[in-house]
């Protein structure tokens, strides 16, 4: 089973100005077979991309949120911690 889904961001901290491009990526520390991933902003209900990484650009108010992903190998769904991103 799926297991260690993590997640970071760039810049560091997730303490992002207005207008930057931070990247948030999601890792697997254990897992078999492909991997799928989505990514999901509290609040949102649609999934925000679907790769191991999310790119958000032209960060304004409504991209001060939590943010996590979900990891899947097929047989097994983990999620990781959720991440705080604060626009300066």
């Amino acid at each position: 089973p799926l297991s260690g889904v993590s997640l970071s961001v760039q810049p560091p901290g997730g303490q992002v100005a207005l207008g930057d491009h931070p990247v948030l990526s999601c890792a697997v520390a254990t897992g078999t077979g492909p991997l799928s991933f989505s990514w999901h902003r509290e609040g949102s209900g649609a999934p925000l991309g679907t790769s191991p990484c999310l790119q958000l650009h032209h960060v304004g108010d409504k991209e001060r949120s939590r943010y996590h992903c979900r990891a899947s190998d097929g047989d097994s769904v983990a999620e990781s911690p959720t991440l705080n991103v604060t626009v300066l």
